[in-house]
């Protein structure tokens, strides 16, 4: 028989063709496994071989000082569908439910309809896929429970084919209230932390690792516990909530108003050093303020008038001035080793002859450099040495990292020149962070004791404290008592009486200094028309028994500055508004609520009067007779238990009524009722009209009421 050779090409050649098919299938296929599905074959043979499996502890909170949740570690998820799990049964179940699946799915992610979700999962059903990403974001716990409860999606995952990938995130429940100080994790929490609390207090929050390893016991796999996780402890910080809501609008609505280059506020208890709220804005390019550095601790920046207390603290305590020391600072401008030297006034005339007082009140540049210079010129050493007897220079190594060193040269060090010494008296050739200012202006309120600003108190576990960080003393005492003294007198003086008035309150005394300092161009130095300063207040209130001491320091680039009424606005309302949260009331001069309660009514028309009080149930005398459709005038007087109406006896038209007590709707409408004319100051009742009732009157004359709360 002879053989066919097309006939044998032709099926050799098919043969080779389903062959190499076959293993483009099989190499497409791997591809396949490798990459699109490598995360779930992963977990699949996880779960059969699993040696040494480290276990991830959750992370310590980090809490207020009132305990309220600022940061902690929430899970987050991506949901996926295998949709081979359970075999035909599962699918036809799938399909049979799609439209309620779709319609729960569009409920959880209102973004996506449910006509989306289900060409969406329909598309993944068609590819057959094991590993397929149903929703394209990360969902919450409370997201994740709700799809889980879904028909088909409440299976198990080897039934249902529904899964999910947990992420452990950090969450901030106050969004970015003190975000820079609470600091931040990567994006890879495998790194740890970045900064902040949460990089200063990392080996207490992250706890420790476990280790386990997966047993086939009694033909199922467990898994066994070699060493469990040790969750991280909570921390307790020295912030409050409140506080920190309180400075941070109150700053951000002056920066916004100001259109600031950046701010920063920090509110301190005076006692121990605990940093109450601490604020950092910056402009963004949006125009919007943000926090981005923490620029209370960091931002080196010459401090400008708030460094003249410490000058004139060291010339008290070397006995070189008393406050009624006197320097003549002529007519605002003083030529010091070829540079003028010029007050804040000097085109007004300057302020002449005035005393150590008056000289912080107004902020005298010319006063104080004069008095250092005059001092100090031949030994810049001794004023060196007095304002490192205070601490002022001393880093304050705080909790937490990024802080700047302050930088006060000494006369042995290079470029410090003649007009080094005066300029750096009024807090020029200096930089020094704001927190640092605050710190020194804390102990001027703390009785002359220094403490370190302290972040966190102490972290707990379960209810029990783990370890404790006690307050620290920088320095025991940074002044003689009487220097002390004298310059708690004269800062409340600055406010009440200075230039500082924006700072203070009419429920309680403030002391604190102004600042205000051109910033530095760099190399080019100090350009003259070029407006970009600095405008702070440092402070403390109230004054007789300092409660909290606070820094708010704004750089500018528009405008005439004013520390006073920039950076001392802003502090003015965050002290009222501090002061007003910690207010406690005697409960025995509440008002008891089953008696009635007496106003105070003004004079006026007594039908109108008698009838709001009866609709308020307040008990009434009366002493006129009620006359149907007639106006009848009259005034009132408060009793123990009722207001009594007083009817007016009406006047023959001829003269002019009597308006005391009235307001001034009434006194213009009876008045002009009258044919006179009317003239109003003031706000409240009438306590004088310029013409007394009685009196002839005469039409269009006019007549002047004075009005009085």
């Amino acid at each position: 028989m002879a053989v066919n050779k097309k006939n044998i090409m032709t099926r050799y050649f098919f043969v080779v063709l389903v062959m190499a098919l076959i293993g483009v299938a099989i190499i497409v296929k791997g591809a396949v496994i490798m990459f699109a599905e490598r995360q779930y074959w992963q977990d699949v043979a996880d779960r059969f071989v699993k040696e040494n499996v480290t276990v991830k502890p959750n992370r310590g909170n980090i809490l207020s000082a009132d305990r309220k949740l600022m940061a902690s570690s929430l899970p987050e998820y991506r949901i996926y569908m295998d949709f081979k799990a359970g075999g035909e049964k599962k699918d036809t179940m799938f399909i049979n439910h799609l439209g309620e699946i779709c319609e729960g799915l569009h409920r959880i992610f209102p973004d996506k309809s449910a006509a989306e979700f289900k060409k969406h999962l329909l598309q993944g059903r068609k590819k057959g896929s094991r590993n397929y990403l149903i929703y394209p974001k990360r969902i919450s716990y409370i997201q994740y429970k709700e799809a889980k409860r879904l028909p088909v999606f409440n299976l198990n995952k080897y039934r249902g084919g529904f899964h999910e990938l947990a992420y452990n995130q950090r969450k901030k429940p106050f969004g970015s209230l003190a975000a820079r100080t609470l600091g931040d994790l990567y994006a890879d929490t495998a790194q740890g932390a970045k900064n902040g609390i949460e990089l200063a207090f990392d080996t207490l929050l992250k706890g420790r690792n476990g280790i386990t390893h997966r047993q086939k016991v009694m033909n199922k796999y467990l898994n066994i516990v070699d060493i469990p996780p040790v969750d991280g402890c909570d921390i307790i910080t020295t912030l409050d909530v409140d506080m920190q809501d309180i400075c941070e609008k109150a700053l951000v609505d002056k920066l916004t108003e100001l259109e600031a280059v950046w701010g920063v506020a920090v509110l301190m208890d005076v006692a121990t050093g605990d940093v109450k709220a601490i604020v950092n804005m910056e402009r963004a390019k949006d125009g919007r303020y943000y926090e981005m550095r923490n620029l209370a601790i960091s931002n080196m920046m010459e401090p400008g008038s708030t460094f003249k207390t410490a000058s004139i603290m060291v010339a008290l305590e070397d006995g070189k001035i008393t406050p009624d020391y006197t320097v003549d600072t002529g007519k605002g401008v003083k030529r010091m080793y070829g540079r003028d030297m010029k007050d804040w006034n000097w085109y007004k005339g300057g302020y002449s002859v005035i005393n150590v007082t008056k000289i912080l009140e107004v902020s005298s540049n010319i006063g104080v450099s004069t008095i250092i210079d005059d001092f100090y010129k031949n030994n810049p050493q001794k004023y060196i040495d007095g304002l490192r007897r205070m601490s002022i220079d001393q880093p304050l190594h705080l909790q937490i990292a990024g802080e700047g060193k302050p930088n006060i040269r000494g006369p042995k060090e290079r470029y410090f020149a003649k007009t080094t010494l005066p300029w750096m008296s009024i807090g020029y050739e200096t930089q020094i962070p704001p927190l640092n200012v605050l710190t020194f202006y804390n102990a001027i309120a703390n009785n002359g004791v220094m403490v370190r600003p302290r972040f966190v108190t102490h972290a707990v576990k379960n209810g029990e404290t783990v370890e404790e960080f006690p307050v620290e003393v920088i320095n025991s005492k940074i002044c003689s008592d009487r220097t002390l003294g004298q310059i708690q007198t004269i800062l409340e003086k600055v406010v009440s009486e200075g230039l500082a008035k924006s700072a203070g309150s009419k429920q309680f005394h403030v002391s604190g200094k102004t600042g205000t300092a051109q910033v530095s161009q760099g190399a080019a130095g100090y350009k003259s028309g070029v407006r970009n300063h600095l405008v702070s207040f440092c402070g403390y209130f109230p004054s007789e028994k300092p409660k909290y001491s606070c820094i708010v320091s704004i750089q500018i680039n528009k405008g005439m500055p004013s520390g006073g009424a920039m950076a001392g606005s802003v502090f003015g309302k965050i002290a009222e508004r501090v002061y007003a949260k910690n207010l406690r009331f005697d409960i025995r001069n509440a008002i008891d609520s089953t008696t009635n309660v007496i106003p105070a009514v003004k004079a006026g028309e007594m039908n109108e009067a008698l009838q709001v009080l009866n609709i308020l149930n307040v008990p009434t005398q009366k002493q006129f007779e009620e006359q149907k459709g007639k106006e009848l005038w009259g005034h009132t007087q408060a009793a123990p238990s009722a207001v009594i109406l007083q009817g007016q006896k009406p006047g023959s038209g001829t003269v002019v009524p009597n308006v005391i007590g009235m307001g001034a709707k009434d006194a213009v409408y009876l008045l002009e009722s009258k044919g006179l004319k009317v003239r109003l100051s003031g706000v409240g009742r009438v306590k004088n009209q310029s013409t007394p009732s009685g009196n002839r009157l005469v039409k269009g004359q006019t007549i002047a009421l004075t009005l009085q709360k």
